[in-house]
């Protein structure tokens, strides 16, 4: 595959020649470094559609402009020549070994009459088989983002290949849950070597063992069989070969009720002790519809800034993507315009100010929906940049819709004593061009894992009801 992790080991033999199509380098303008030891090739077809690409204030051209001065800073590094190929590593990017060839030369090939002469993938495709004439030792392989012209070189014979460098996981199934059930003979295998101490109201646990190196700072474990004590714990130090188990506060008990809302499963239990530590600053929550994200993130929050006056207030914002048709413009404000995005956060006022969750305590009772919403403040996405929060509970929602560049530029606007929640499932991607793999949650997940000041959980089962469950099952 081109571009994926580094690889520990380079393979034998001649280095491969990619044809790397415009909407590669529309995509990502830096992956003409992400391609390891091998040789690039770009046609003049290609320089041609990137000039026609480059004009407005779209993200497209935003990026055809900074391929095009990528371009220009390696034909304008020194000892750059063309005829010979130029250096990938001429501008500092050591990762890329290989060199950058321009079509120089008119070259020969015939493709069926039922491909047109004067389309630009048609002649992309001319090139691809030409270089495959002109270089018989090597492999040369077309990179392209469209999906069509993949297959249409496959049907005419030649490699072709998408370009993986910006998924952050192949499969979605392969994403980081943040919890691990220990084996069933944990008790048995490691109990003698763990050591066990007392502190306020935890139980730590010092475990060594071959469980340690799957572990990850804040990761939760937990064991559950019958007949023997079961374990809810979160992973709070890994020292060489041991690793420090901490229990967690049981947030299923009324009497830990948090805003009136107490757990209803293992999962939500974890994501509780996650969103109520004041020592993790970035929480990612993802899961069903209906597993209970929203509700918890804003029970926390409402919690922490009207009890605990940790945050002086919650911010929400979302990804404005439609499911459907776009309804245009709307009036007002720009808390206005985000009303009718907020349904979800409308919803779950609704719960938490009737405190439906048992006794939600005298603030509970006293906070009318006037008190909670002047501590609540919707914000656009769109004027983010710039911004600094401090001591805020940020929240995050629908957050499978953002890009990766998105989610750096929200989770960096983060000042001191601010806490990032980000929420999402990423089954329900709305945005265009975007998969389970390339998603900006999927991204920060990924990136986050392990970090001591962060947490992530998968919400396994879905608690609105049972008809939203059965359908997240079955549609």
């Amino acid at each position: 595959m081109p571009a994926t992790a580094a690889r520990k080991t380079r393979p034998k033999g001649p280095a491969k020649l990619f044809v790397v199509d415009t909407n590669v380098l529309m995509h990502d303008p830096m992956c003409l470094f992400r391609f390891e030891e091998h040789d690039i090739f770009l046609p003049m077809i290609v320089l041609e559609e990137l000039d026609g690409h480059k004009k407005g204030m779209t993200e497209v051209a935003r990026n055809a402009r900074q391929a095009s001065r990528t371009l220009d800073a390696l034909a304008g590094a020194a000892g750059a020549d063309i005829g010979a190929g130029l250096k990938l590593d001429a501008t500092g990017h050591r990762e890329a070994g290989g060199k950058l060839f321009f079509q120089t030369q008119p070259l020969n090939y015939a493709l069926p009459s039922s491909l047109p002469q004067g389309k630009a993938d048609n002649q992309i495709l001319g090139v691809v088989e030409a270089l495959r004439q002109q270089e018989p030792a090597r492999e040369v392989v077309l990179v392209s983002k469209d999906i069509n012209m993949r297959v249409k070189a496959r049907a005419l014979g030649l490699a072709a290949e998408d370009y993986q460098n910006d998924k952050t996981l192949e499969d979605g199934d392969m994403l980081y849950a943040g919890s691990l059930a220990l084996p069933p003979d944990f008790w048995s295998k490691h109990g003698k070597t763990i050591e066990s101490w007392q502190q306020g109201a935890h139980t730590f646990y010092r475990v060594s063992g071959p469980i340690v190196p799957s572990l990850l700072i804040n990761q939760f474990v937990y064991f559950e069989a019958p007949g023997e004590p079961s374990l809810y714990a979160r992973v709070t130090e890994i020292r060489g070969k041991t690793a420090v188990f901490r229990t967690l506060k049981d947030f299923n008990h009324l009497k830990n009720a948090v805003w009136g809302v107490t757990a209803r499963n293992r999962e939500q239990n974890f994501a509780m002790n996650l969103l109520m530590d004041p020592e993790v600053d970035f929480v990612t929550l993802t899961g069903t519809a209906g597993s209970g994200k929203t509700l918890m993130a804003l029970a926390s929050g409402l919690s922490q800034v009207l009890d605990d006056r940790r945050y002086t207030e919650i911010i929400m914002t979302r990804a404005t993507v439609s499911v459907g048709e776009d309804i245009g413009f709307l009036p007002g404000t720009e808390e206005e315009k985000m009303g009718p995005w907020m349904g979800a956060l409308d919803d779950n006022l609704e719960f938490l100010a009737k405190g439906d969750g048992g006794n939600a305590g005298e603030w509970g009772r006293a906070a009318t929906n006037e008190l909670i919403r002047s501590r609540i403040k919707i914000k656009s996405m769109s004027f983010m940049r710039g911004r600094t929060f401090m001591n805020k509970y940020v929240i995050i929602d629908e957050a499978q819709n953002l890009t990766p560049k998105q989610m750096k530029t929200l989770i960096t606007r983060a000042g001191p004593g601010t806490k990032i929640i980000c929420m999402g499932n990423l089954a329900q991607i709305d945005t265009p061009y975007l998969t389970e793999g390339s998603s900006g949650l999927t991204y920060a997940v990924d990136k986050f894992k392990g970090w001591p000041h962060s947490g992530h959980i998968t919400l396994a089962r879905g608690e609105r009801s049972r008809l939203a469950d059965f359908a997240s099952e079955v549609l």
